[in-house]
């Protein structure tokens, strides 16, 4: 009898640590850092792929909740729409479902900074905005207390310009162009750098850190300490890059980087390698600053591999052909194929996340609501938003019901997906799809490389997703043009 009475309030204690393991802390804010990385493709990350060197983000993924099923919008503006509001940006109009310079948010929207901001956190932009390339539209008046970085997209590594044009001189601090525009260093290091010298102040509040990477997106440029020389072609050896045997981010500890014959492919490796060691930095910066046990990172790609590039659009900018890692799905950067919007994702916070993938769907649009649950945030209106809080199943082993992920992207041949469970309906156009017939119909379970149209053999199954599409584009329409 008396080891029955022992027992019952040892199980009692043992069920509310097994509790407290399964949510985190509700006296913990937790300082929030969200990492994009550009242009960065499934296959280009080391714990999908084991020829890419990247040892730090590897880690924070294996230790952390890695999304195995990850999506993204097909280019670099749409996601940081989706990111920054916990909405698809074809909710505000025309602007945001491609890369671009002009204002995509409306003055006052409601914005993962604002959140924060009124959750009691500092905010901080570092890296790229790309939302609104001018001043009156950066990210300043969208929530952040400070920010640092290039207003525009993506920029000359060393120079750090942005093409030209209106948009050219980029490189500022609080909206104000920094003299010399910090000419000569890398700029995965200035952001870096700049990271860690935030993280090191001391503050009296937590922090939200929107940390946006301009690597890997194109120009590759990696001349390490040979900074007058840019990356071109040794003339006396067509296979190698000058100076590339003295230049780190060329030469792993392990040679894998070495050991690819590709020239173009080893510059890619370099770059990723290079970004890789910044975000290492960083988290070494937290955990030396005792900050890392306090810390939720997490982790995404803006959109699927570049593949090839015609060059010359930014300065030292290199014609490179297939130079990505191959990735076992259909499409790239700009598509709604698997391999244009399937990209790396992972959260990360120790002592409070435990190790695990989650198979099922997520999407950069979920960030908002599930930050918001996390830190306790309860005046957003979810109704309004696309995403959908992933807390519990971050924390706890429970499933997602199942959603629509909806997709646009706007050229001269239009883009659609819509996914449900494991069906995905597709369709490249000129003209919007307005019947079920119009969309090709994959189950993305069975066939990743979306090969095998099975739309004529499941018409109801493409009928159902078209009504869904149907609803999901008519929230857009009061706005679109």
């Amino acid at each position: 009898m008396t080891g029955r009475i022992f027992f019952l309030p040892s199980l009692i204690l043992l069920l509310f640590l097994l509790q407290l393991c399964a949510h985190p802390d509700n006296d913990i804010n937790p300082n929030v850092i969200i990492i994009i990385a550009d242009d960065q493709g499934w296959a280009d990350i080391g714990y999908h792929n084991q020829a890419v060197y990247t040892p730090n983000l590897d880690r924070l993924a294996s230790e952390g909740v890695t999304f195995s099923q990850h999506y993204s919008m097909p280019q670099c503006t749409p996601t940081r729409v989706a990111i920054f509001t916990g909405r698809y940006p074809g909710r505000f109009g025309t602007s945001g479902l491609q890369a671009s310079n002009e204002q995509v948010l409306p003055h006052g929207t409601f914005t993962l900074a604002t959140m924060f901001r009124e959750a009691g956190y500092n905010t901080f932009l570092c890296g790229k905005w790309h939302m609104g390339s001018s001043t009156e539209h950066g990210p300043n008046e969208y929530g952040f207390d400070e920010s640092y970085g290039s207003l525009a997209g993506a920029i000359g590594m060393y120079d750090h310009r942005y093409r030209d044009g209106r948009y050219e001189i980029t490189w500022h601090r609080n909206h104000s162009i920094i003299p010399g525009y910090e000419n000569g260093i890398h700029a995965t290091d200035l952001v870096a750098g700049e990271a860690i010298k935030y993280i090191r102040r001391k503050h009296a509040k937590p922090f939200f850190m929107y940390l946006a990477f301009h690597a890997p997106h194109t120009p590759l440029d990696e001349r390490g300490d040979f900074v007058d020389q840019p990356t071109h072609i040794d003339p006396d050896d067509s296979l190698r890059w000058i100076n590339e045997d003295e230049i780190k981010w060329f030469n792993d500890p392990e040679g894998k980087i070495q050991s690819e014959a590709d020239p173009e492919k080893r510059l890619f490796l370099a770059a990723v390698y290079h970004l890789d060691h910044a975000i290492g930095s960083i988290v070494q910066a937290l955990e030396g600053e005792g900050l890392g046990e306090n810390t939720l990172i997490l982790y995404t790609s803006d959109n699927g591999p570049q593949v090839n590039w015609p060059g010359n659009a930014y300065p030292d900018d290199l014609k490179l052909t297939d130079f990505n890692q191959k990735i076992p799905m259909k499409g790239s950067k700009t598509d709604v194929w698997e391999g244009g919007i399937h990209v790396p994702g992972f959260a990360s916070w120790p002592g409070q996340l435990m190790p695990k993938s989650i198979s099922e769907a997520t999407h950069v649009v979920d960030f908002l609501p599930t930050l918001a649950s996390i830190i306790g945030y309860d005046k957003v209106q979810t109704d309004d938003l696309d995403g959908t809080d992933l807390k519990h199943i971050l924390f706890n082993d429970d499933s997602l019901n199942r959603r629509e992920l909806y997709w646009i992207w706007n050229s001269e041949i239009d883009r659609w997906a819509l996914r449900y469970g494991n069906w995905k309906i597709v369709n490249y156009g000129v003209k919007e799809p307005d019947e079920s017939s119009d969309w090709q119909l994959f189950n993305i379970d069975q066939d990743k490389k979306e090969g095998n149209d099975l739309s004529s053999r499941y018409p109801d199954t493409a009928r159902k997703l078209h009504n869904m599409f149907l609803i999901q584009r008519g929230k857009d329409s009061m706005i679109l043009d």
